[in-house]
């Protein structure tokens, strides 16, 4: 299940694509050799695709100096697109031109994959030198983790995040401020907003079929029924999902109910994830469900009115996973200088710099977060962690999965389909995959 990412600013949920195999040969050779620390005359060969402007690329290029400051050693970094490393990983980690570390994809058809064909190496020592477990919550180890097959969750540590996402509810504080409305705090209270605002002539609800928002709401309202063990039977095959039982029915008869109500407007599947959130942004709709990658382009582009957030009413279980993975190729020239190098992505200070910048670091003390935004964000990342809420997406157990809930949810809300044939559908799809994996 190798996922690409679907979204403005490379996140949120997950496209998962079968892994091409095919690409051209990257980069040059690395110009050091030595698997001990760093010396003067070593380099270590990085990869990743995070713009320069972006919190990760900016905490990054501190960890470059803060690394060659320290180990003497010289960092070849070369930015790649996250097309690049995704197309050609099978091919250029198997030859002399892997670099030592890079940045790849979480998830059982990507690092997972590359994983089980021995491709990357195996790191848990190095965690457990490092301590890096410790200072990353239960369900952001899951995507660092996978067992022989490449499945997620066991086995060893093949990668480590320092970063992460989650999705989050965000809400126009003019808007509910000038309906006379409260944040919600319980579900009852979530439809009573929705309510008020229908009855000023408001679609409350800024959504798109045509991309991840409707599927991201669907799985929301299935966890908001659920418990961790149904995530870990949906996500790490651990038991078989009941597809008429009731998580995934409520979240389908729920979101069909939402449309007859007029929370979400009727011609929702034809409308992309940008359009989505430029009508929040715009002010049109007043509630976004989506992800922590448009915080920061909220923060830039709503100059009109003040924005928020806060969790989905009663449920403890929240969208969201670990970041991208920093993974050392089995191939890698220098593995204990990229060990080095992960361990100062993983200090306070620069954790901070990722939370400073619009991101959601793993491992940053609260106190070195100086912008109030950005600690608003970070404090209900947090939040989730601590419930160990994280519950990965609703496309990622199998590799077409994320087309398959697109089209059936287009059907659902166009009545081109009952309910219980949507989830048929789905339920089809999900275990022509996984039953392999039983």
């Amino acid at each position: 299940m190798a996922r690409t990412i679907r979204t403005n600013a490379k996140r949120g949920i997950a496209l998962v694509s079968s892994l091409t195999i095919a690409g051209l040969a990257l980069a040059a050779c690395s110009g050091g050799s030595s698997d001990s620390g760093g010396e003067a005359g070593d380099t270590l060969k990085l990869w990743h695709y995070e713009g320069a402007d972006s919190a990760m690329g900016i905490a990054w290029a501190e960890a470059i100096k803060v690394f060659e400051e320290e180990t003497g050693a010289t960092v070849e970094f070369e930015e790649k697109s996250f097309e690049q490393i995704r197309s050609t990983a099978s091919q250029v980690l198997n030859s002399d031109e892997a670099p030592d570390i890079m940045e790849f994809n979480k998830g059982n058809a990507t690092a997972g994959l590359l994983a089980s064909q021995g491709l990357l190496t195996d790191i848990t020592d190095a965690v457990g030198e490092y301590g890096w477990d410790e200072k990353l919550a239960p369900a952001l180890q899951t995507t660092a983790t996978y067992n022989e097959d490449g499945v997620m969750g066991s086995g060893s540590w093949f990668g480590v995040p320092n970063y992460g996402e989650f999705v989050t509810v965000y809400y126009n504080k003019d808007a509910f401020a000038a309906a006379g409305l409260e944040i919600p705090t319980t579900y009852d209270e979530f439809t009573a907003v929705l309510d008020a605002f229908v009855e000023q002539g408001i679609t409350p609800l800024a959504e798109a079929g045509l991309e991840y928002p409707l599927g991201q709401l669907w799985y929301q309202l299935a966890l908001s029924q659920a418990d961790r063990q149904f995530v870990n039977d949906y996500q790490l095959y651990e038991n078989p999902v009941d597809w008429q039982g009731e998580e995934i029915t409520y979240a389908t008869e729920t979101l069909l109910d939402y449309v007859d109500k007029g929370y979400i407007d009727p011609d929702v599947s034809g409308v992309k994830a940008e359009d989505a959130g430029v009508s929040f942004i715009n002010g049109t709709a007043p509630i976004f469900v989506s992800g922590s990658w448009w915080y920061g382009r909220f923060v830039n582009e709503i100059t009109d009115f003040d924005f928020g957030i806060f969790p989905f009413p009663d449920s403890d279980l929240s969208l969201g996973s670990s970041g991208n993975l920093w993974v050392v190729p089995e191939r890698a020239a220098n593995k204990e200088l990229a060990y080095e190098f992960i361990d100062i992505t993983m200090r306070p200070e620069i954790q901070a710099l990722i939370g400073n910048n619009g991101g959601l670091p793993v491992a940053a003390d609260t106190a070195d977060i100086t912008d109030a935004k950005s600690l608003e964000l970070i404090e209900a990342f947090n939040a989730v962690n601590e419930k160990d809420g994280l519950s990965f997406y609703p496309d990622w157990p199998t590799p077409t999965f994320y087309d398959t809930l697109v089209a059936e949810l287009q059907e659902l809300v166009n009545g081109t389909k009952s309910s219980a044939d949507v989830q048929k559908a789905l339920g089809d799809e999900y275990e022509s995959y996984v039953s392999d994996f039983r």
